[in-house]
């Protein structure tokens, strides 16, 4: 669940929210509307984090899939690791996992920090990670042969198509997804709706789409 407790946010004289209190449950799809500058993207930045409220609490669940919008964050990874970064404990498990591994020597710490990391991958399914990374490509239309490439190599419509699979990697508890369909092919958005329909967290999602919106929200968030 997400809950939001008294939030509050203002830019000068102009007040968005003034102490809002609502809460997102699991199971159920919000569509986040609103005419254009009424604070749907602020709100959004508030219930990922990424925008600390003035006033009042968001909390949120540990695991939380975020559409990232920076295309060019991650140009330095390969396609599969980008997606496998959604889940952020597994991820750090692994790169230490295998900055233990490249020591010349491995001491007896380093074996037991090694049993804890391999603990945490197993406990994230960090055996399938690649697997269920490529699942997800597939399903947003990026073929085989681009998933060991560097983020760089990839257009624009790619980049977003691998951040969606990002955001849905790693079994999260909640989906925060701003304009998802964007650089989707009919397929692909297809592919989305069902793989929403069948998710059983909490998904936020803002988009112009109105087919999108009616055929996978659940629930209208609307902000005024």
């Amino acid at each position: 669940m997400i809950s939001v407790s008294n939030v509050s946010m203002r830019y000068g004289a102009k007040v968005l929210f003034d102490e809002v209190s609502t809460a997102f449950t699991p199971g159920k799809r919000y569509g986040l509307t609103g005419p254009n500058g009424a604070g749907k993207s602020t709100f959004m930045n508030l219930l990922t984090g990424e925008l600390e409220p003035q006033k009042g609490t968001v909390v949120r669940p540990r695991k939380l899939g975020v559409l990232r919008q920076d295309q060019f964050a991650f140009d330095a990874y390969r396609v599969l690791d980008t997606v496998i970064m959604g889940n952020q404990r597994l991820w750090a498990a692994m790169e230490e996992r295998d900055r233990i591994y490249e020591k010349h020597e491995i001491t007896n710490d380093d074996g037991m920090k090694l049993g804890e990391l391999e603990g945490i991958v197993g406990e994230e399914d960090g055996y399938s990670a690649e697997t269920d990374a490529a699942l997800l490509l597939q399903g947003l239309d990026i073929p085989d042969e681009m998933h060991q490439r560097s983020m760089s190599e990839l257009q624009g419509g790619q980049k977003v198509r691998v951040l969606l699979a990002q955001a849905l990697f790693g079994h999260p508890q909640a989906l925060l997804l701003d304009e998802p369909t964007n650089h989707l092919d009919l397929d692909s958005i297809h592919w989305l709706q069902s793989f929403l329909r069948n998710y059983d967290g909490v998904v936020i999602v803002i988009t112009h789409d109105r087919h999108f919106l009616t055929s996978v929200c659940t629930h209208i968030a609307d902000i005024d």
